[in-house]
């Protein structure tokens, strides 16, 4: 789940205003309206995230469920992320894992163990080629499983800039 400190902005009886959340690397406005509806429903366009709510939400602390949606929604965007990166890097590196999932993972934003590459599902809070470099770092320990000499001539190989998007990824907080 993620972690945020949430400033909430009402607007009307109706709507309130989250802080934005970042999606495939740009920000999007989180709006939250309560509805007479009995599931809850998520909706992006424009970029903004429209949460609709059931009337019986509305006056609950409901941080939670709102972190439980943004969660479903990045888990839903890194499954077709992450397989796009998959076959990119399948077709350019002409080799793949036995398997892999989309899990999370604490700290962390991929792993390889045991045949399976695992891609924690907040990489869809990055853009797309900062998704392509992680799964290509994850890809790149199928034939090292430690940052060797051999790991980074073959990351190199593929991504000569590879010690920004490293960099970077550590930067805000996370491993892999």
């Amino acid at each position: 789940m993620i972690k945020t400190k949430t400033k909430i902005k009402i607007t009307t009886k109706n709507t309130i205003e989250r802080q934005p959340v970042p999606v495939l690397g740009e920000n999007y406005k989180v709006k939250i309206i309560y509805k007479n509806i009995k599931i809850a429903k998520i909706d992006i366009e424009q970029k903004t995230i429209k949460i609709s709510l059931p009337n019986k939400y509305k006056n609950t602390q409901n941080d939670l469920i709102l972190d439980l949606a943004i969660d479903k929604m990045y888990e839903q965007i890194a499954k077709i992320e992450v397989e796009r990166a998959m076959e990119k890097a399948r077709i350019e590196l002409k080799f793949a894992p036995e398997d892999y999932e989309i899990k999370e993972i604490k700290k962390e934003l991929g792993r390889y163990e045991n045949g399976t590459i695992t891609i924690n599902p907040k990489v869809a809070m990055f853009s797309k080629k900062i998704i392509d470099y992680i799964i290509l770092h994850e890809y790149c320990h199928i034939k090292s499983k430690t940052h060797s000499k051999t790991f980074t001539k073959l990351i190199e190989k593929y991504e000569p800039n590879y010690i920004l998007y490293d960099n970077y990824i550590k930067s805000l907080g996370y491993t892999f």
